[in-house]
């Protein structure tokens, strides 16, 4: 298949779901184009990595400042944030002139030779690309089908912010944006021929949208058809686990330490979590692994010095979980995959998670993991783990087995291409 492939921020080890779904179907045998936007010389690097596997690429530039811009003009729209944050006309007429030379031919009729077989356009800051995308094709007669992958619904994850954030800055913008990211949203879901979420939780919360905001006719019914759960998958050759002793008492939490979600998740497990391990094992360390810590988080190693560590940025996260005693989750609210726990999974590492971090994952307490809510029951399974090695190694190979069984990428990638080929035998319209 010909497959072009619209990312509103270039795919990465860190954007794990558009990084492993392009470099799979690659090896699959289709052609992809990848259209995407880059803000610094880290992200064009690796976008020339995805180049060097045979992608075609179509990429602009983005810096922060017209990011800002475009949402200081949006402000008092009734469009959300997120959707113009990353909009850069200059991408939109470069895939525009890609599907030029197949347009309709002189008598107005649909063409003969598709550019693309399908077209995939990932989360809720590429949607204005695809609205008029949408628009483009429908003037020129063209049949080819848009996917959009939601990835999440993030109407289910402003609720949850608005109210759970630690960052007040985080529940004032989720709270505001909440209203119109919902209305639109549920609109969205309306447009195109398939949508894609990553979890049962995130398909249930568009249904309720459509529920509350569907037409009068109530023809949002064949909306729902369109939506398909296509979760997140792991390198199982990169997060392999490792023939190397881990350390006695080390607790590793990893992921984007800029994201609201993982800074509430990181202050809960030092200031209500940690103190009670303590009281154990006096000599226990935290590390909080990943990039762009904000203040808050920094200042917890100088807090509580030997016991816990934030690194910042690190070149590569497996070195920490080979070596960890044990990785958490202590994830407060979310939605989608926490992809950190099917990192960690991967690499044979025992994971204490809240049920919030594995609602997307069909894993068991006690089988492939431990799960616990409350400060006290989080504290009791790290706890519970630092005194039997036992137990660790059993998880340990159990939640190996587990993602390989479920959340191998090429499988999912599989998945994926009977998505594409079922939405071009039977699109479903726009209603």
């Amino acid at each position: 298949m010909k497959i072009l492939f619209l990312v509103p921020y270039a795919p990465s080890l860190v954007r794990v779901r558009s990084y492993n779904l392009i470099r799979a179907l690659v090896q699959r045998g289709h052609t992809v184009t990848l259209a995407t936007l880059w803000s610094n010389a880290a992200e064009r690097a690796n976008l020339a990595e995805l180049e060097a596997l045979g992608v075609e690429l179509l990429a602009e530039p983005i810096s922060r400042a017209r990011a800002l811009w475009n949402c200081a003009r949006n402000f008092s729209r009734p469009t959300p944030l997120q959707s113009v944050y990353a909009w850069q006309p200059r991408l939109l007429e470069r895939v525009v002139n890609a599907l030029l030379p197949n347009k309709s031919d002189s008598n107005h009729q649909p063409r003969a030779n598709a550019a693309f077989d399908v077209i995939h356009i990932e989360h809720l800051r590429g949607a204005r690309y695809a609205e008029h995308l949408k628009t483009f094709l429908r003037a020129m007669d063209d049949p080819t089908p848009v996917v959009w992958d939601s990835v999440d619904c993030i109407s289910l994850l402003f609720e949850q912010a608005a109210h759970a954030s630690s960052s007040t800055w985080s529940r004032f913008v989720t709270g505001r944006e909440l209203t119109r990211t919902r209305w639109y949203e549920a609109w969205l879901v309306r447009q195109f021929e398939r949508v894609l979420v990553t979890s049962a939780r995130d398909r249930s919360a568009f249904f309720d949208l459509l529920n509350e905001f569907a037409p009068a006719s109530g023809a949002y019914f064949p909306a729902l058809e369109r939506i398909r759960v296509l979760p997140n998958g792991v390198r199982l050759d990169y997060f392999a686990p490792c023939a190397i002793a881990r350390d006695c008492q080390t607790i590793v939490f990893t992921g984007k330490m800029s994201y609201h979600a993982n800074v509430t998740a990181a202050l809960y497990l030092v200031h209500q979590v940690m103190p009670l391990v303590w009281e154990k094992y006096p000599n226990a360390c935290a590390q909080i692994v990943g990039q762009n810590p904000p203040r808050e988080l920094k200042t917890l190693a100088a807090r509580f010095p030997h016991r816990v560590i934030v690194t910042g940025t690190v070149p590569d996260v497996r070195p920490y979980l080979a070596k960890a005693t044990l990785a958490v989750a202590p994830i407060l609210y979310g939605a989608g995959i926490q992809n950190k726990v099917l990192e960690a999974l991967a690499m044979a590492a025992p994971v204490v998670a809240t049920p919030c971090a594995v609602a997307a994952l069909d894993v068991e307490h006690e089988q492939q993991l431990l799960i616990a809510d409350a400060p006290e029951a989080f504290a009791g399974a790290i706890i519970r783990l630092l005194r039997n090695i036992g137990l660790r190694e059993r998880l340990g190979q159990n939640g190996r087995a587990y993602v390989n069984a479920h959340h191998d990428w090429m499988d999912i990638a599989a998945r994926l291409e009977a998505i594409y080929q079922e939405t071009a035998l039977a699109p479903l319209q726009p209603v």
